[in-house]
């Protein structure tokens, strides 16, 4: 899961400041789907993990991290 969140943000401009353009930046949008194992999250489900005050992202690691971190995956 974390891999795959790198991966669709390696073409991501960071720092990326709100919830709006984090899901802007995956290929898919809120759509963008991550899947481990049976576990299928999409990037609109991950993005209500997250808090204001994780913001502003600065790399597609951090944003791994604080996501895979908070789901407990």
């Amino acid at each position: 899961m974390h891999t795959q969140i790198k991966g669709a943000l390696k073409n991501a401009n960071f720092p990326l400041k709100t919830p709006e353009e984090l899901l802007a930046a995956f290929p898919a949008g809120a759509d963008t789907t991550c899947q481990s194992g049976n576990i299928k999250v999409t990037a609109g489900e991950a993005g209500a993990l997250l808090k204001p005050s994780d913001f502003p992202f600065t790399s597609a690691q951090q944003v791994a991290d604080v996501i895979v971190g908070r789901a407990g995956l």
